[in-house]
């Protein structure tokens, strides 16, 4: 079975860590510190390219919808169905009447259900089984269908620098503790790791970053077609035995 590497096992943070994180992680996804202000900026980008093909009449399932932040750059009035497990990111979203069903895992969509569109934002390097997701979401998309993922670069060395110089700097300063140790227990997966699973399991795979290659950017977009549907399907299967 190919990638043997997951479901990977997410790093536990240590108590000091434990303590303090909901409120970052609040903090983080909402803008509420300087350097979160300028992270959400940044991530416009993605958004944005994840958006492009948004119009009228595309069902679309968003995976890892958090705060639904993202639906502010949906043009797309069609039904619009999110698998988002942490309910309280959400729980006072204005854009939250918006959304059709609400998941907690892909497995929970009903296998009759199909989408115009599935799309993820800073979602993918957090996902421990990956692959599981992937293959679900080729097998959930109508023909002609597309999986719209953005991550940031993790593994390179200018996303590193950019979280080092902003985020973490700033958590230093507030806890006097290393942004690192949350970083490895939050991004899981590399680009590169996110890229062989998207490759693998589709056979038209389009690219785009913010920065100069794959391994110096800041961030990655990945438009995916042509799911193969035999691999999704048997990794699907198999995954669950």
């Amino acid at each position: 079975m190919p990638f043997s590497d997951f479901p990977k096992i997410r790093p536990t943070l240590p108590p000091e860590y434990q303590k303090i994180y909901l409120q970052h992680i609040q903090e983080n996804r909402h803008g509420q510190s300087p350097a979160s202000r300028m992270s959400t900026a940044l991530e416009g980008w993605m958004h944005r390219r994840i958006a492009r093909d948004a119009r009228e009449g595309l069902s679309t399932l968003e995976i890892g919808a958090g705060t639904l932040n993202h639906l502010r750059y949906e043009s797309n009035d069609a039904a619009y169905d999110i698998v988002e497990p942490a309910r309280y990111l959400f729980a006072d979203s204005q854009q939250l009447s918006r959304v059709r069903n609400i998941y907690d895992d892909i497995k929970d969509v009903p296998p009759d259900t199909h989408y115009d569109r599935i799309i993820s934002i800073a979602t993918f390097e957090h996902i421990c089984n990956l692959p599981e997701v992937v293959a679900g979401s080729g097998l959930l998309l109508k023909p002609n269908g597309q999986l719209r993922a953005a991550i940031p670069a993790e593994g390179g060395p200018l996303w590193k620098l950019g979280w080092m110089l902003t985020t973490g700097s700033e958590f230093k300063r507030r806890y006097g503790l290393d942004y690192e140790v949350i970083m490895r227990a939050e991004h899981v997966n590399t680009w590169k790791e996110v890229a062989d699973v998207l490759n693998y399991f589709f056979q038209r795979v389009e690219f785009s970053c913010l920065g100069l290659t794959r391994a110096l950017a800041f961030y990655q977009v990945y438009i995916c077609c042509d799911p193969d549907l035999a691999q999704c399907l048997d990794y699907s299967t198999r995954s669950v035995l």
